[in-house]
């Protein structure tokens, strides 16, 4: 890949082969993932931009927009159907808030509040009833002691399921369960009853009703946030971030009918939040089979500020200085144009209107050959006769 690109492009081997002989078009793709990130999704904000706001456009059908925390958040803004007002509002809400030092749950979750009103408030029928857009919204509903909440038992609980979930995944289950809130219209057809791994999925209608207090759970980290309580639809109970167990979004791609295009922070696939500490937890089997992946390249993140995409830290790096923090993460959003300009089908990029697909190289080291459903890295290249051309790393 070289150096100057701004993107790193992964695909599974049926995504690569699909790839190859049409190129990545529009219309082939079925499902968007939104992983949990916080501040991470305004350094990706100007690919959003060019994605929802230029090249899907051109190629309209039903697509699945699953989000969970603040790609819920985004989802729910894209889903207004102005894409260019929504994705302002969303940074300008996002980049606006100040916290005092160690702010109280109760204090964090108001703002939440606030700032989901102001960026789909009045807009809640319009997202619901988007014409080619399906939203979902990942939380996670507490079992046994995070089935409630208070200054003691909160943080203790989420210990309690760190330390579970370092003794595998699977025994996570026994603290919490997947709530799937889905467009009015359905669940997406690859999920069936909702049924895939060891987690029991409860799932419900998003409603008018239920709409904001989904993002808000969907984003509610405990010790953070407050838990949302009985939300309308849903079993009764306590519910937390849907990062928790679907932090990138491990889900059953290989059955949908098309390509899964994941505009992703970065260019691993961590199961759940708290998987984060162990290298080995990283998706590479085949439902990432059908899964074209997009994220920053190394080259791109070391010409921003600290090197890095905004994220939460940067509250405490800017504890006292709101302005600061301000101007860094708003230069990150400018400099996201670049993502942009170099997606298939952007303004940088008008050639490919006019052929089938865009063309990629695959690119990978001959004496380390990818496993059978590893992403691959891929590049674009010039049209070559309608052929991919394959070579390995210098």
């Amino acid at each position: 890949m070289p150096a100057s690109s701004s993107l790193i492009i992964r695909a599974g081997p049926k995504a690569m082969e699909h790839i190859r002989r049409e190129g990545l078009r529009p219309q082939d793709v079925a499902v968007i993932p939104g992983a949990a990130g916080g501040p991470k999704a305004l350094g990706i904000i100007g690919f959003d931009h060019t994605l929802f706001g230029e090249w899907l456009p051109r190629a309209p059908r039903v697509r699945d927009l699953i989000g969970v925390s603040i790609g819920a958040w985004r989802f729910a803004g894209v889903c207004r159907g102005d894409i260019a007002g929504a994705l302002k509002d969303f940074g300008d809400i996002y980049v606006g808030q100040t916290y005092p030092p160690r702010p109280s749950p109760a204090m964090v979750s108001e703002s939440a509040h606030t700032n989901t009103r102001g960026l789909i408030g009045g807009h809640e029928t319009q997202v619901l009833s988007h014409p080619h857009y399906r939203l979902h919204v990942i939380a996670t509903r507490g079992r046994g002691p995070l089935n409630g909440q208070s200054a003691l038992r909160t943080p203790s609980a989420f210990v309690l399921a760190g330390l579970v979930n370092a003794f595998g995944r699977k025994h996570l289950r026994h603290l919490a369960d997947r709530m799937w809130f889905h467009d009015p219209r359905g669940m997406p057809g690859f999920m069936g009853d909702g049924t895939f791994d060891t987690f029991q999925t409860f799932t419900a209608p998003l409603t008018t009703e239920n709409l904001h207090p989904s993002l808000w759970a969907s984003a509610a980290i405990p010790t953070v946030m407050l838990g949302v309580e009985n939300i309308a639809g849903a079993p009764p109970g306590t519910y937390w971030d849907g990062g928790i167990i679907d932090y990138h979004l491990h889900l059953p791609y290989h059955r949908a009918d098309g390509i899964t295009l994941y505009p992703h922070f970065t260019d691993r696939l961590i199961p759940g939040w708290l998987d984060k500490p162990f290298r080995g937890r990283v998706a590479r089997d085949a439902w990432l089979e059908n899964m074209v992946m997009i994220s920053p390249s190394a080259a791109y993140l070391t010409k921003l500020p600290h090197g890095k995409l905004p994220d939460r830290s940067d509250f405490k790096r800017y504890e006292n200085d709101y302005e600061s923090r301000r101007q860094y993460w708003r230069t990150a959003m400018a400099e996201s144009a670049r993502l942009g300009d170099e997606q298939p089908g952007s303004r940088d990029h008008a050639h490919a209107k006019n052929t089938q697909g865009v063309r990629y190289v695959v690119e990978h080291d001959p004496a380390q050959q990818p496993r059978p459903q590893q992403l691959q890295v891929i590049e674009r290249c010039q049209q070559r006769g309608g052929r991919v051309a394959e070579r390995g790393r210098k």
